[in-house]
């Protein structure tokens, strides 16, 4: 477990603030069941995302955009069984929150009492406001999502960097500010030029969390099967490998077929 100012036992929305404030960085991973969140959680992760990328690396979508509230839910609960220190904040999945802010109450506590999680993660900004306030309203704490968002990339088109213009980064800067007033407890920006997010994070007082967006922010944020190494065929920039799990595993797995092909597994020590 790494090193921290202050040993928390169980990591609260209140615990990121006090990171913020306390200059400590905020390590966060996504875990989508139960045997990876327990290894994530003992490793000392203070963030456990459920991320809607469940519908990339779980389902094999192209987008996030499939997955629904049901299945947000179930690999939630596996999550939230495996965890004893973890913040576990849960993706509300794309057309549960956007149109109607009374199907977003739904969609968030339907989430938090079906899968125990800690609090709900939604994109946008102004745009999806008044869902936010229902939500915050009902007393469940929400992560906010700014820059590039996922659930939107039929609208973008692709999923290159945003805020470069200063229109946009304007109106990210705009979003920020409002989000911490509306009362979300922290931001994730996604994939915005490092100067910029740096420039977020110190005009507000809550945590900034990025992926793809420099070391300028409060904390970090990284896809698990991308940092291990299980998916060898997306490599942004941004994306640090810890393992190369992908041929360490095929490795295993194909000297385990040629031991049962050759009769070499099981041995006599092996059976009954």
């Amino acid at each position: 477990m790494s090193a921290s100012k202050k040993d928390y036992k169980r990591v609260t929305t209140k615990s990121l603030i006090e990171m913020k404030a306390d200059g400590e960085k905020i390590s966060m991973l996504t875990a989508y069941d139960f045997s990876m969140a327990k290894i994530v959680d003992a490793a000392g992760v203070d963030v456990i995302l459920v991320g809607d990328s469940a519908s990339n690396v779980m389902a094999g979508h192209e987008t996030t955009l499939p997955i629904t509230l049901d299945q947000m839910i179930y690999h939630a609960s596996s999550v939230v069984r495996a965890i004893s220190r973890s913040l576990v904040v849960v993706d509300l999945p794309f057309g549960s929150y956007q149109s109607d802010a009374k199907e977003a109450l739904r969609s968030a506590i339907r989430i938090m009492k079906e899968s125990g999680g800690h609090a709900v993660k939604l994109e946008g900004g102004s745009e999806v406001k008044d869902s936010i306030k229902k939500i915050l309203n009902a007393g469940i704490p929400v992560m906010g999502h700014l820059g590039l968002t996922p659930q939107s990339i039929y609208k973008f088109g692709t999923y290159t960097v945003r805020a470069k213009e200063e229109e946009e980064a304007d109106k990210l800067m705009k979003d920020a500010k409002l989000l911490e007033k509306l009362g979300c407890f922290a931001i994730v920006i996604e994939k915005v030029p490092a100067h910029l997010a740096e420039k977020v994070a110190k005009s507000i007082s809550i945590p900034v969390i990025g992926i793809g967006a420099g070391g300028g922010v409060d904390g970090q944020v990284l896809v698990i099967h991308d940092m291990l190494g299980m998916n060898n065929e997306f490599s942004p920039r941004f994306l640090r490998r810890y393992l190369s799990l992908y041929e360490e595993m095929t490795t295993a797995i194909g000297q385990y077929v040629n031991d049962v092909k050759s009769s070499d597994f099981p041995n006599e020590k092996e059976q009954y």
